[in-house]
């Protein structure tokens, strides 16, 4: 490889790097401290949370990569103009297609790490995800035993613990059942502990008072007991694992679309299809960024004020790219013969940044356009 090619792999890979690792780390925190709330809330341990966190990183770094392949391009092409280094290196008879290179491997070596991000491990981290949201919505544990907070474990169902001892004994317990609708009990006790039993868990409740309200004649009948039983197994309705979301399945998967599975995600097959071709056009978003922002930089030339125009025009033109394939998007939704429009924004944001080189080696076209419109 030429010493120029390396040369420019090198700075844009050290600045990719640097790039990539602060945004992913904003965009994780940013996400870490939503989940970590929702985690702690529904009573979970700090060792849960640093699972989930880690089964979201893919798709952190998956939205991430393009931006800091982009950006390390802009930084890198701005740093060569300021220090005169793009006006040496077009002297010695480089053209802008010759120039953009070891941008273009740069690119595709991007493009291949986001593919194996949307093809393998964006899929299984998702499935892994929702497998264990699933697995602790079905702990009856993970719902009771949090202290200080009023918790809704089943529809009219309250229930509140004041405090856990380290022994695991519950310390003044509140429960209100308004399921039906006829009469609602209230119970408070001392103290009450979590037993397991064949028939479910039962919630054993010691030295406290059942609160019978009748919503019909509104007459209130208070019972004290030692000791009372209450089944809290019945609250909880177990749910099976199902990948109900389209995302959540491999590439060959998606594009077999089998009927049992379109039932399952209640899902069209247009569906399917335009999520398996995004998957392959998804990739190239990288490719498409890093020549727009190198493309774009060769224009204008040197310029003591900088190349702050070229940037602004190559966000412009990135932004453009990312609303053409939004709005591309419902269509190959809807319909399944409309997935070529997938690739779309892919055609298009190439055929731009050939432009742009085609231009930033013919300066001399908009110089005669100036002199014949003077």
């Amino acid at each position: 490889m030429p010493k120029y090619d390396r040369y420019i792999l090198s700075q844009l890979t050290v600045l990719f790097g640097f790039f990539a690792l602060v945004l992913v780390s904003v965009y994780w925190v940013n996400r870490a401290v939503i989940l970590f709330d929702q985690v702690i809330a529904d009573g979970q341990s700090f060792g849960v949370f640093v699972e989930f966190t880690a089964l979201s990183l893919p798709n952190v770094i998956r939205l991430v990569l393009p931006m800091a392949a982009f950006v390390a391009t802009v930084y890198a092409t701005n740093r060569l103009a300021s220090e005169s280094e793009l006006v040496v290196i077009q002297a010695t008879g480089f053209s802008a297609w010759r120039m953009a290179r070891p941008v273009l491997i740069f690119g595709l070596f991007v493009t291949l790490l986001m593919a194996v991000l949307v093809h393998v491990l964006v899929p299984v981290s998702r499935t892994q995800l929702s497998e264990r949201q699933a697995e602790i919505a079905n702990n009856i544990t993970s719902r009771f035993l949090t202290e200080g907070q009023f918790l809704h474990p089943a529809d009219g169902i309250t229930f509140y613990i004041r405090e856990i001892s380290p022994q695991g004994e519950l310390r003044d317990v509140f429960l209100a059942d308004t399921r039906n609708p006829e009469s609602s009990v209230t119970y408070t006790a001392r103290s009450a502990l979590l037993v397991r039993h064949e028939t479910g868990p039962k919630l054993v409740m010691l030295d406290g008072i059942a609160q019978t309200l009748d919503t019909d004649t509104e007459r209130l009948f208070i019972t004290s007991f030692a000791d009372f039983a209450y089944d809290i197994g019945a609250l909880i309705t177990a749910t099976e694992f199902t990948r109900s979301d389209p995302r959540q399945y491999s590439t060959p998967a998606l594009f077999r679309a089998a009927p049992e599975v379109l039932e399952i995600t209640r899902s069209s097959k247009a569906a399917f299809t335009y999520e398996a071709h995004l998957r392959i056009a998804q990739p190239f978003t990288a490719l498409i960024a890093t020549l727009l922002g190198f493309a774009t930089l060769l224009l204008g030339g040197f310029s003591r004020f900088g190349v702050w125009r070229q940037i602004l025009l190559a966000i412009g033109l990135l932004v453009l790219v990312q609303v053409l394939e939004t709005a591309t998007a419902g269509a190959a939704r809807e319909d399944v013969a409309l997935w070529p429009l997938v690739y779309l924004p892919i055609v298009v944001g190439l055929a731009i940044s050939g432009a742009l080189l085609f231009f930033a080696d013919r300066p001399f076209l908009f110089k005669r356009r100036r002199e014949a419109a003077t």
